[in-house]
C-alpha cells in the first residue's frame, strides 16, 4: 500500500497510536493555517512522495543539492518559502 505519511498518521490516530501533530500542505495557501496551528517556535516541512525509500524526497531547486527533503525552517516566513 502506498500511503503519504500524512495519510499513516491519521489512520494510526483513528486507533488511538499518539503520532505528532502535523499538517499537509498541498497549496502555499494552506501554510498560513498549518504554520498558525502548529504555533513555534520552529517547524519542519517534508516533501512527501512515493519513491521506494528513506531519504528519496528532494526539494525542487537546484540550490538544494543532497540535501533531500526535509527543511527546519526558524520562521514563519521561512516555513512559508519552503512550501512554495
Amino acid at each position: 500500500m502506498n500511503i503519504h505519511e500524512y495519510q499513516a498518521k491519521a489512520l494510526l490516530r483513528t486507533f488511538g497510536v499518539p503520532v505528532p501533530t502535523g499538517f499537509p500542505i498541498l497549496t502555499a495557501a494552506d501554510a498560513d493555517a498549518a504554520i498558525g496551528g502548529l504555533g513555534g517556535p520552529v517547524w519542519v516541512v517534508k516533501s512527501q512522495i512515493h519513491a521506494g525509500g528513506r531519504g528519496k524526497g528532494t526539494f525542487k531547486e537546484p540550490e538544494a543539492g543532497e540535501k533531500g527533503g526535509v527543511r527546519l525552517a526558524k520562521t514563519a516566513d521561512e516555513a512559508k518559502t519552503f512550501v512554495s
